[in-house]
């Protein structure tokens, strides 16, 4: 029992460290800084708003994860449910890995462009409704790149809806904004965010054969594990 739960756990903290790092999330706080810099040049404001930033988005991935969870159980679809977004992972990951070799050609995990517009509008306002809005609507237009490890947490939680899962699912989402928190106190602290956007752009290929790779091998384990071969 005690074996079952740390692979669990491992799996958990494992799959919220390769989603923190997607590009996707890292840019979007990187451009609400930036804005948040050129608007005011007030380190304590840029932490506050920031932080509201970060828990709206916090908030909105552990509700929504939540629903899942719920959904999941209450209609008894674990095996199945957990069959399919196994087997969408895994060509989600094979899509990641593809853009390690030929990055943005072709079929990519994105915030559809579409969104780009006003997300960058409501990054600019620097008011606390429209950062908490910013929160809501870049953690539903960001699943594109951020949902299929979360939905696979899901999927693997939901086959006992407890306190325990809880626990995982919020344990998760904080190790998820991790990165976001820790390139807020990057900027309040002085360090330039066109230094981090660098990084970024220097390592954003790796970063998603790291959530590919990661994609695969949940995916296959979903699929193991909804048939019985596997416990967890």
């Amino acid at each position: 029992m005690q074996s079952a739960l740390d692979i669990k756990l491992a799996t958990v903290v494992v799959t919220a460290l390769i989603d923190s790092i997607n590009p996707c999330a890292i840019g979007v706080i990187i451009l609400l800084i930036t804005s948040l810099l050129k608007l005011r040049e007030n380190r304590g404001r840029m932490l506050f708003v920031g932080s509201i930033y970060i828990a709206a988005v916090y908030i909105t991935y552990f509700l929504a994860g939540i629903g899942l969870l719920y959904s999941i159980h209450k209609l008894q679809i674990a095996e199945p449910v957990s069959i399919i977004v196994g087997a969408i992972i895994i060509l989600a990951g094979l899509v990641e890995i593809k853009d390690f070799f030929w990055y943005g050609q072709g079929i990519s995990l994105a915030i559809p462009t579409r969104y780009i517009a006003t997300i960058k509008k409501y990054a600019r306002t620097g008011t606390i409704p429209g950062v908490i809005l910013l929160g809501f609507i870049v953690s539903a237009v960001e699943l594109p790149c951020t949902g299929g490890p979360y939905l696979a947490i899901t999927a693997l939680l939901s086959r006992q809806f407890d306190m325990l899962a809880l626990y995982y699912l919020l344990f998760y989402n904080f190790i998820f904004v991790l990165p976001l928190i820790v390139i807020l106190a990057l900027a309040y602290f002085g360090t330039q965010m066109e230094h981090v956007k660098k990084w970024k752009m220097k390592y954003r290929k790796w970063m998603r054969l790291a959530t590919g790779l990661l994609l695969i091998c949940l995916g296959i384990v979903l699929i193991l594990y909804a048939r019985g071969i596997i416990a967890l």
